[in-house]
């Protein structure tokens, strides 16, 4: 079954980045190595929530919605609320 991860990153320098990814292990580490155009060169990224689904229209609808709330911690609470709705993912 594929895996498709929605996730929220904060780095040092107070920036928040919410993405969408297959491969959350080796995204965090592109984002890292400034090899993501958006987070380049602000800082080093934490994570800081992330769901799992299992697919990537699921992930991509979710990202989306994310994107929408225009604040950080409003997009962590609800990723965190999603997880926790569906625990079989």
């Amino acid at each position: 079954m594929d895996k498709y991860f929605v996730y929220i990153l904060k780095s040092d320098l107070g920036y928040s980045y919410i993405g969408q990814t297959s491969n959350l292990e080796d995204r965090l580490k592109r984002h890292n190595t400034n090899r993501s155009t958006y987070t380049a060169n602000k800082g080093q990224w934490s994570l800081i929530a992330s769901a799992c689904l299992t697919s990537r229209s699921e992930s991509v609808r979710l990202e989306k919605k994310l994107k929408a709330f225009k604040n950080s911690e409003k997009a962590i609470a609800h990723l965190i609320n999603f997880g926790l709705e569906h625990p079989d993912l």
